[in-house]
């Protein structure tokens, strides 16, 4: 984000619109912040509850499964036009209609296909009683597919103090039906019921967020245009799901389900600050990287800071759980969980590769380089599946994860890198803003290990640990400060 957008002064000089935008941009940012950072802080605690308590490993590794069909179906289920609302110049109330038609009934396509099919997937995955999970959740595909179009209209008037009004309902029925049906012994079917009624109440938020853009219509040239549109970014879409869900699946169908449940919970926890910083980020980013799109140099500025930002707030948490991973899970989640700890450190660098290749995939959507994602995204899951296949017969869990760093941080990094640079956004731009950043992760993963190894992992020890590495992180990275506000350039 440009120096306006992170939320400061405009200098004298600046257009009024570009005042405004920036305006608008800094608001939607603090307010999706504080929205992801309530609301995933509130899933944590749910978690926490369902796996002390009410569902073991097994259950979980179902639960897992279900998710990451729901996930995948999800990536394409609008064929990718309702970007169209955030991204298309003019009146989106022209051709929303269309979208909404489109939307919907490649929803409910897909989710008959599905239904269908369910047992089947469900052996294929190694989990042959989740098959009445998945059509019990995959209906969030349909509510979802009717949502896209307030959504977007929220989006693009960066109006997220309404979306988190939305995500608080969504996040409260949602939890209360899972933890209801939980207690009563229903599993991970109490996930399912959960999405289902926490969706339900989403698309009723954004309607009433957004009146009148729940309209149905339909305009031929107009829906050539979306399909045009939306059809590689979906595609681009679907392939990136894949990347992240299809270590789930190879688990599943290679390993056990004790192995499965553990290894979910492993990557859930390193998906918490993708969640937290990464979400609340790119809610906002692809509409402000779309309003530079035709500014080169803003363009780059802009990313470069919004990836400095990013780093910066992740960086910490990545190492913390990584290097505290035992201590974390046993504490948080007891002891019967422990084997998953072995996976999380690996899992905790993906994460971080996760945040960084996300905010490039927005920057590249929002200046039309559809081609490049799709190539980035099919090499990555062509290159991915053999090697997780190998790496769980080796190595179990944690050979799937170490698979997971190998092809992400030697082909796919490099990759994405190229493809920035083709976009206007060049190598210096990305190290300037992660230099600071990982030089501070590399001082505060010594000494968080270093006082492990004198303190021990008790639970006070653990609290002074972590906040002496903390607070050697912000020292690490204050020379920076300057430069993640737009008001000076960082330097080393």
């Amino acid at each position: 984000m440009t120096g306006t957008e992170a939320g400061v002064r405009a200098p004298a000089g600046t257009p009024p619109e570009a005042a405004s935008l920036g305006r608008k941009v800094g608001s939607a940012a603090r307010w999706s912040l504080v929205n992801t950072v309530v609301m995933r802080l509130g899933n944590f605690v749910t978690g926490i509850i369902l796996a002390r308590f009410f569902l073991g490993p097994e259950a979980w590794g179902v639960y897992g499964i279900a998710q990451t069909v729901l996930l995948v179906l999800l990536s394409a289920n609008e064929l990718g036009v309702s970007l169209a609302i955030v991204r298309w110049e003019g009146d989106p109330r022209r051709f929303a209609p269309t979208v909404l038609t489109l939307s919907a009934a490649s929803s409910c396509l897909l989710y008959a296909v599905l239904f269908a099919a369910a047992p089947a997937v469900a052996r294929v995955l190694g989990s042959p009683e989740a098959a009445g999970i998945l059509r019990v959740m995959c209906v969030c595909v349909v509510l979802d597919g009717l949502s896209q179009v307030p959504a977007g209209f929220l989006t693009r008037e960066f109006a997220q103090g309404r979306r988190m009004a939305i995500d608080a309902v969504n996040f409260v029925l949602s939890t209360g039906v899972t933890l209801l049906l939980a207690v009563q012994g229903w599993g991970a079917m109490s996930f399912a019921w959960g999405s289902v009624a926490g969706n339900a109440a989403a698309l009723l938020g954004c309607c009433l967020a957004a009146p009148g853009t729940l309209r149905f219509g339909w305009d031929r040239e107009q829906a050539k245009a979306l399909l045009r549109f939306g059809l590689p970014l979906a595609g681009a879409s679907m392939l990136a799901l894949g990347v992240v869900n299809v270590d789930t699946m190879v688990v599943g169908s290679a390993l056990d389900q004790l192995a499965l449940g553990f290894y979910v919970l492993a990557f859930n926890i390193s998906g918490w600050p993708v969640r937290i910083i990464s979400e609340a980020a790119r809610r906002v980013s692809f509409a402000g990287f779309s309003r530079l799109a035709d500014s080169p140099g803003a363009l780059a500025g802009g990313f470069g800071r919004a990836l400095g930002v990013v780093m910066t707030g992740t960086v910490p948490l990545c190492v913390l759980l990584a290097a505290l991973a035992s201590p974390i899970v046993g504490l948080v989640y007891g002891d019967r969980w422990l084997p998953a700890a072995a996976a999380l450190p690996w899992l905790m660098a993906l994460g971080l590769v996760r945040i960084g290749c996300e905010l490039a995939y927005d920057c590249l959507v929002a200046i039309s380089r559809r081609r490049s994602l799709i190539g980035v995204q099919g090499l990555w899951l062509v290159l991915l599946v053999p090697v997780l296949v190998v790496g769980a017969g080796a190595g179990g869990i944690v050979g799937v994860a170490q698979g997971h760093v190998l092809v992400a941080g030697a082909v796919v990094v490099p990759v994405f890198l190229y493809a920035l640079h083709r976009g206007g956004v060049s190598l210096r731009t990305v190290a300037r803003a992660c230099a600071w950043p990982f030089l501070g992760g590399a001082v505060m993963a010594c000494v968080v290990l270093g006082l492990e190894r004198l303190l021990g992992d008790g639970v006070l020890a653990v609290l002074a640990t972590g906040t002496a590495g903390t607070l050697c992180y912000v020292v690490c990275v204050l020379p920076s400060r300057g430069f993640l506000r737009g008001t000076a350039p960082a330097r080393g």
